[in-house]
């Protein structure tokens, strides 16, 4: 299984959805392989927000290793599931795709939760909080695509 999370500059949330996603399946034991990307090229090849980082540490997960790359439409045959942040993460990457079958493995990340198209809030211009409340709904998110791995439903 091959993931990848995507936001818009690739320093935050979709990091975050990285390291946790790989932590939380390697507790398991899950061979996958999983990715970020963004959609700015303000940040390639740079490191991840340093809040983000922070947070990740308190909870054990290192993402400092990580460097910020663009979504690139080869990630369609790349990748097996592909998860956006919002909604305008969602057009930018309906917009690299060649055909129906591309999208087919793109949705929202929160909608493993529940099935709704919800969006992951940009913590980008707040401060902790946000940071914290941003890592815990993709905690709880990384942790349903884990069970679905798990379950043989991805």
């Amino acid at each position: 299984m091959k993931i990848l999370f995507v936001c818009l500059g690739n320093i935050c949330r979709s990091p975050l959805a990285e390291g946790i996603l790989l932590a939380k399946a390697a507790e398991k034991g899950l061979d996958i392989e999983v990715e970020s990307a963004g959609f700015e090229s303000y940040h390639i090849n740079e490191p991840p927000d340093e809040r983000a980082v922070k947070i990740c540490d308190r909870y054990g997960i290192d993402i400092k290793e990580n460097k910020c790359r663009l979504f690139t439409v080869e990630d369609f045959d790349k990748f097996d599931r592909i998860y956006v942040m919002d909604s305008g993460n969602y057009r930018d990457v309906q917009y690299f795709s060649r055909h129906e079958e591309d999208m087919q493995k793109v949705s929202y990340l929160l909608s493993v939760i529940d099935g709704k198209n919800q969006a992951v809030p940009d913590p980008y211009y707040g401060g902790e909080e946000g940071f914290e409340n941003v890592y815990q709904l993709i905690n709880n998110a990384c942790g349903k695509i884990v069970e679905k791995i798990e379950q043989k439903q991805l």
